[in-house]
């Protein structure tokens, strides 16, 4: 397993503990925004640009979520 494949599993591993961890509040939306994120920098360095271009939107959509939570109802 190379550098790359282990930073993919990272990413994606983390975008699963901070979806679960969503309903706990703001800052577990916000880190789902940066495991996206990084999740797209992955796909991205592994050659599969539309898996990162995809989680770059998925990022933008958690990024718009957690705005509105932290402004509340």
């Amino acid at each position: 397993m190379d550098a790359t494949t282990l930073f993919g599993l990272f990413a994606v591993a983390s975008m699963l503990v901070t979806y679960a961890l969503e309903a706990r509040g703001a800052v577990y939306v916000f880190a789902f925004a940066g495991a996206c994120a990084l999740g797209s920098l992955y796909g991205f360095l592994s050659g599969a640009w539309p898996f990162g271009l995809l989680e770059a939107i998925w990022t933008l959509v958690a990024l718009h979520r957690w705005r509105r939570r932290r402004a509340g109802p």
